[in-house]
């Protein structure tokens, strides 16, 4: 009885999130580049902005998951002299999604993202209530207070990230 009860509040875990729709597509911009970014790469779907602190599954919060490595902590001196990327997230379905009614992407969330080539090290900063883009965040979700801080990124975003912005820089 305990599986059964396990599972089926995975799936409404799922479905919840599903309803928000899931990550489809990114743009990337930053000075030094030409021209945005895009990727609607299947693999954003492992990025998930609903996932991580600020949501609860079965008054549960959750400490994993989206681009961040939470386990780590705030990066205690803020990444300096590093190229940074504004990376915009948007929510919404593909073909053969059941129960989505999102017809087009929407913007769901908007982070800052710098990669030092020397630590092989990412870092992404979440908007504070100073940042424009806080705003955006904020009405998708709320993080309980970590907004304004620079975190580590998973080893699975510098390794998604890392040829998109080689080929940029080509």
């Amino acid at each position: 009885m305990k599986r059964l009860l396990a599972v089926a509040f995975a799936l409404l875990a799922a479905a919840s999130l599903s309803a928000k729709g899931r990550t489809v597509k990114i743009t990337i911009t930053s000075a030094d580049l030409t021209a945005p970014i895009e990727s609607t790469d299947d693999s954003l779907g492992q990025f998930q902005v609903w996932a991580g602190p600020g949501v609860r599954i079965n008054q549960v919060p959750q400490t994993e998951g989206f681009i961040i490595e939470w386990s780590r902590g705030v990066v205690p001196h803020a990444p300096a002299a590093l190229q940074r990327y504004e990376v915009s997230f948007y929510a919404g379905c593909r073909t053969g999604d059941s129960g989505c009614k999102e017809t087009e992407p929407r913007l769901a969330y908007v982070v800052s993202y710098v990669y030092d080539p020397s630590t092989e090290e990412g870092y992404v900063y979440l908007p504070g209530k100073a940042d424009p883009q806080y705003r955006v965040n904020s009405s998708s979700i709320f993080r309980g207070g970590l907004e304004g801080n620079w975190f580590y990124s998973t080893s699975a975003w510098r390794k998604f990230m890392t040829p998109i912005l080689a080929r940029a820089r080509r």
